[in-house]
């Protein structure tokens, strides 16, 4: 029998609006309101959450959560230790969700509130951006770094500059130094808008920022599956948010935030630190460099997702001796942490209850190759002349890839002008010069490629190998 979800057949407990969260989307829910929500459960914490929805136009999803007294279940599938595990759960800390655009007086009473300690974002990497002339003393401001300004200067003005009253502001925008930008911009509104110089020490000294770095896949709302997972669950649920069961939150900045959202005590893999640029670096190189490197070769070998290539040996074997081989030995930490933070980062390719799909994670491949993985190569040249063969490997599987000469068919999802270069100057007469005019094209990229002294040569010559005898005797020759 399938009930309805709210409040008279699930029991909320009364909580205070601690945080105020912008942002009522997927990965909130399923990442950090979820974590708070076991948080208070195990007594840690008390902390409700009042979400303020980002942009207007919301009312549609704003209903559902009314309906559902802000209740909904989190489902969580993945591997842990090589094996399936599964974990449903309802988050009942969501105390009320307010659109600013029809309901400011409530919203402005909130971020105005003495209990208020925490906001939390995800305004997507679009949100953060500082947009000149925007008004501050609309209701609400446009933008999210305005409407950050306007209550920051509203609470300021409010408690009569109180450096007690500041608040902790965690964004989890996938940009780097996320919280420290948005500072910045605030503090550029400020001056822009003639706040005073108090109000902006105030910004800068009881108002702390803190730069983060999240992981966590959640695909969101099982629209395929929604009906058989109503039946599991037992309620009619229409806010479930489907994620992995992995996660990872880095965050980066003062040590009060310790004390404020002590996440890492009620288990969670919660890490806080004073600066996270390092961890992030890791992270990407790891992770994101694996995925980089494996979608080109994986696609050539007719995979469609992360799960069908790591069921083809020889791919599951490049990516482990990659990272293993390759990425691990140049970054400066100790090798038996960084084996486990690999290990556990890698299982994740394993999900089978996760649909990544490869095409999806093509998108702008060139750019992600050269953030991701050329730092892999460059500091395996720096430190110990090695030519990193299956960093390059990747980089040819790339280039082959994007030239239209592969294979399978593909459509580049990437910078028009970058695709027709590659493609318009191919020459399978003299492949040598193509891949030295790609590597050397300095519109395409900001590094300086063409300074490792073997790239050329060594991309040039498994390039050659791809297209002369296909993706997988290629991939098999380089793994003899």
């Amino acid at each position: 029998m399938i009930q309805p979800l709210n409040s008279t057949t699930v029991q909320k407990p009364q909580l205070t609006e601690k945080i105020l969260q912008f942002g009522e989307g997927n990965f909130l829910r399923a990442f950090v309101d979820w974590m708070i929500d076991k948080a208070n459960e195990k007594g840690i914490m008390n902390h409700g959450i009042a979400i303020v929805q980002a942009i207007a136009n919301g009312e549609f999803v704003k209903n559902i959560f009314d309906q559902q007294d802000n209740l909904y279940h989190v489902y969580l599938e993945g591997i842990k230790d090589k094996q399936p595990v599964k974990e449903i759960s309802i988050v009942k800390s969501i105390t009320r969700v307010l659109n600013p655009y029809t309901s400011y007086a409530a919203y402005e009473e909130l971020f105005l509130s003495d209990a208020l300690e925490i906001i939390v974002s995800n305004t997507t990497e679009a949100g953060i951006r500082f947009e000149d002339g925007d008004d501050i003393y609309a209701q609400p401001p446009a933008s999210f770094p305005a409407k950050m300004t306007a209550l920051l200067f509203k609470r300021f003005q409010k408690f009569n500059g109180n450096v007690n009253k500041g608040l902790s502001i965690v964004c989890c925008e996938l940009i780097e130094n996320n919280g420290s930008t948005l500072r910045q911009y605030i503090l550029q509104h400020a001056a822009a808008n003639k706040l005073g110089a108090d109000f902006e020490n105030w910004v800068a000294t009881a108002c702390f920022f803190y730069d983060t770095l999240v992981d966590r896949i959640v695909p969101g709302f099982p629209k395929e599956t929604i009906n058989e997972i109503k039946e599991e669950i037992g309620f009619d649920d229409n806010l479930v948010v489907k994620g992995e069961y992995f996660h990872v939150w880095a965050i980066g900045g003062d040590e009060s935030i310790k004390e404020k959202l002590p996440l890492d005590k009620a288990g969670f893999n919660v890490l806080f630190m004073e600066d996270i640029h390092d961890f992030r670096a890791k992270k990407v190189r790891v992770l994101n460099g694996a995925h980089t490197a494996m979608v080109p070769v994986a696609l050539q070998l007719g995979c469609q997702t992360v799960m069908d290539a790591f069921k083809v040996p020889a791919v599951e074997q490049f990516i482990h001796k990659m990272v293993h081989q390759e990425v691990l030995p140049v970054i400066k930490e100790d090798k038996e942490e960084l084996k486990v933070f690999a290990d556990k980062i890698v299982e994740r390719f394993y999900n089978p209850f996760l649909k990544h799909y490869l095409k999806d994670i093509s998108l702008n491949s060139l750019s992600k190759w050269e953030t991701r993985d050329f730092p892999t190569l460059k500091d395996n040249f720096l430190q110990s002349n090695n030519e990193a063969p299956l960093v390059t490997f990747s980089f040819a599987a790339l280039l082959v890839l994007y030239s239209g000469k592969s294979a399978i068919e593909f459509t580049p999802n990437d910078t028009p002008e970058f695709v027709s270069f590659i493609q318009s100057t191919f020459n399978e007469n003299d492949i040598h010069t193509w891949v030295n005019g790609i590597i050397s094209n300095k519109k395409i990229w900001k590094e300086d490629m063409a300074a490792i002294p073997f790239f050329v040569k060594n991309v040039t010559n498994y390039v050659t190998l791809i297209l002369q005898n296909g993706m997988q005797v290629a991939l098999d020759t380089l793994l003899k």
